[in-house]
C-alpha cells in the first residue's frame, strides 16, 4: 500500500454507520464485543452528534475512497482541567502496522491542542496489546485507575500524555 493513498479528512454526518460498523467488527475481531464498553455505546452510532460538540474533533481515514479507520479528541464529563480523551482509535486490520493510526493520533494531539488542552487521556483494554504499544511510543503513560466518566467499565487500561 502507497502511504499517498492515504486521506485524513474530517468526519461527516453521512459517515455514522460507516464508522460505526468498522469499530464494532474491530471490537468482534479482538472477542472484546462486551457491555461497558463502545461496542454497546449508543452515541457509536451517531458519531457526528457526539463530536459536535465543543473541544471536540473526530478524523477518519481513508484508501481510495473506502474508510479504514478513525480517531478523535472529546472532552470527557469530569476530567481534569486542561485534560481531554483520545476516543475511538480504531482501523481496518489490513491498515495496521502502517504508521496511519500514529498520523491519526498526531492529528486528534492538534487538535487537542489547537482547543487548548494540556493532556490527552485514554481508556482501553488488553486484548488491544498492539495499540497500547502505540500509545505507550506516543508518550502515554499508565495510571492506576479510571479518570472521568466516559461510561465505559468495561475498560481496565488507563493511560495519560502530556501535550
Amino acid at each position: 500500500m502507497d502511504q499517498g493513498e492515504i486521506v485524513i479528512r474530517h468526519l461527516e454526518q453521512g459517515d455514522n454507520a460507516e464508522i460505526a460498523g468498522l469499530i464494532r467488527s474491530v471490537f468482534r475481531e479482538f472477542g472484546i464485543a462486551r457491555p461497558g464498553t463502545v461496542y454497546f455505546d449508543p452515541t457509536t452510532d451517531d458519531l457526528f452528534s457526539l463530536f459536535s460538540a465543543y473541544g471536540s474533533e473526530y478524523w477518519i481515514a481513508e484508501n481510495g475512497g473506502r474508510m479504514i479507520g478513525g480517531c478523535g479528541v472529546y472532552p470527557t464529563q469530569g476530567l481534569p482541567e486542561g485534560c481531554a480523551e483520545l476516543v475511538k482509535l480504531y482501523l481496518l486490520a489490513e491498515y495496521r502496522g502502517r504508521g496511519i493510526g500514529r498520523q491519526l493520533m498526531e492529528k486528534t494531539f492538534d487538535s487537542a491542542r489547537r482547543f487548548g488542552f494540556r493532556q490527552m487521556y485514554l481508556e482501553s483494554l488488553p486484548e488491544l496489546g498492539r495499540a497500547i504499544s502505540l500509545y505507550e511510543k506516543a508518550g502515554f503513560r499508565h495510571i492506576p485507575a479510571a479518570l472521568g466518566n466516559s461510561g465505559h467499565f468495561g475498560c481496565n487500561i488507563w493511560m495519560v500524555k502530556d501535550l
